[in-house]
């Protein structure tokens, strides 16, 4: 099912942004009483008359959120993105990441990563640094600027359950060396 050996990061592609998500949420809902999961993943609320389509980012570890999107206003048919909750989000996740992690997922490369190296960049550099294996997604508008931050320690998934658990069973047999010396 993977394109290439086991690597220590997984980025899940092929589906739109929100069946990613849960397959995300799926992976550490059926994962989390076994691991020691740490990370951020998009969760969707009811978002009736907004023009976003997420809610916030929830943190894996306390069940903390942080806003997504700024709220434009009523009526509004924009969506701008709320660096400072993505932000605190990301620092969040670091921290939880510096504090021990079987593994970390994180919810997706974009914009603020790829543009600025903020938004979750520094939960990205932060499990490189403690040698964690990362499951995440990237949108494909910033491709390159994954490629950039991140070949060659990633492999791309599909975007189904069997493939998730396939490369986390190749990762917890210790099928891979976990080294990131070459990136961070």
């Amino acid at each position: 099912m993977m394109d290439s050996p086991v690597k220590p990061i997984a980025v899940v592609q092929g589906a739109e942004s929100a069946a990613v998500q849960q397959l995300l949420r799926d992976f550490v809902s059926r994962r989390q009483a076994s691991l020691r999961i740490a990370g951020v993943i998009e969760e969707v609320s009811d978002l009736s008359g907004r023009a976003c389509g997420a809610g916030r980012l929830l943190n894996i570890v306390d069940g903390s959120g942080h806003m997504l999107f700024q709220e434009l206003g009523k009526g509004s048919d924009a969506c701008s993105l709320d660096p400072t909750g993505v932000v605190l989000a990301g620092e969040a996740a670091r921290r939880d990441i510096l504090a021990g992690c079987d593994l970390a997922v994180l919810s997706k490369f974009g914009k603020l990563e790829a543009e600025n190296g903020s938004g979750l960049m520094g939960a990205f550099v932060a499990a490189m640094e403690v040698n964690a294996p990362i499951l995440t997604s990237v949108s494909p508008r910033f491709a390159s600027a994954w490629k950039a931050f991140a070949a060659p320690l990633f492999v791309t998934l599909p975007a189904n359950a069997g493939a998730i658990d396939e490369w986390w069973e190749a990762i917890s047999r210790g099928s891979v060396e976990l080294c990131y010396s070459s990136v961070a």
